[in-house]
């Protein structure tokens, strides 16, 4: 299991921005047994690293000032401007509870049906996933070798994953497919079209009459 240290955090509010100013993230720590939050603060190297390991779906060692805890990191935040992480959320659940997290999905292999000039699309890149969280997989794989005609579809139901978890979808939703190159280029000219259509039809006034 990864682990991650956090230290208490002293600063509140606006005094959060000396945090980051110091390459630390503004935390805190809720869920089982914890009555209130935890504010926390954890250095952002460390959690980019640990978080690209274990994603919101994998049990992590927290260690705050001698106690640890197994939690999850639950949502982080991140700036609209940078897209950098500026506060994490972490999730401490029971044992015996149920809780729903995001799972990503790895596609694998090739799609025979591409070589034979086709289009994989990938209707999605993760799904939700329900059960106790010693069980949640840090990830579900797709096998793409499956496609091998334009006919044929991988769907939530042929997704494998651990005893006792349930994907929150429903399992006729389509998780990827190969398409005809002819398909996808009529579609595109099919909406090019409409939006022509659409263009002109704003052009003219209440009467019929195109403006001039």
């Amino acid at each position: 299991m990864l682990s991650l240290t956090a230290v208490k955090r002293e600063k509140r509010g606006k005094k959060v921005k000396e945090l980051r100013q110091k390459s630390l993230l503004p935390a805190v720590l809720y869920g089982e047994g914890i009555e209130e939050g935890i504010p926390l603060e954890v250095k952002e190297k460390e959690f980019e690293e640990v978080f690209q390991k274990a994603g919101e779906s994998s049990l992590i060692r927290l260690k705050i000032e001698g106690k640890e805890f197994e939690v999850l990191i639950h949502q982080i935040a991140k700036n609209p401007l940078t897209d950098k992480i500026s506060h994490v959320e972490f999730f401490k659940p029971s044992v015996s509870k149920e809780v729903v997290a995001e799972v990503a999905l790895v596609f694998e292999g090739e799609a025979p049906a591409v070589k034979g000039g086709g289009n994989l699309l990938k209707e999605t890149q993760s799904v939700q996933v329900k059960g106790l969280a010693r069980h949640l997989p840090h990830e579900i794989k797709v096998d793409l070798g499956k496609l091998k005609t334009f006919e044929d579809k991988i769907f939530v139901k042929d997704l494998v994953v651990p005893k006792g978890i349930t994907i929150l979808k429903d399992k006729d939703d389509i998780i990827a497919l190969v398409v005809p190159p002819a398909k996808e280029e009529k579609e595109l000219a099919g909406e090019e079209a409409v939006k022509e259509g659409e263009k002109a039809a704003e052009t003219k006034t209440s009467d019929g009459k195109e403006k001039k």
